[in-house]
């Protein structure tokens, strides 16, 4: 894989990992534009279990990313 291509996926990974960790916990959930048009959407988006979900899946894109660095560069063949 093209080495520019690797740290931007890692870079990707890694961001996003966070941001689905850290926004289900943020105010910034419980005030949003869902939670105002449709209000039976409330109990759902609310709930503990889905955010932990949604932080779950954070965490192993995080993990990805990890996965992404640690994995050795494939070795080069000389081309004949």
């Amino acid at each position: 894989m093209n080495r520019l291509l690797r740290v931007v996926l890692v870079l990707l990974c890694f961001e996003l990992g966070v941001i689905l960790v850290l926004i289900p916990w943020s105010p910034v959930w419980e005030r949003n534009f869902f939670l105002d048009r449709y209000p039976q959407l409330i109990p759902v988006l609310l709930n503990s279990y889905l955010r932990g979900a949604i932080s779950g899946l954070g965490l192993l894109d995080i993990w990805i990313a990890a996965g992404l660095l640690r994995r050795p560069k494939p070795a080069r063949s000389a081309a004949s």
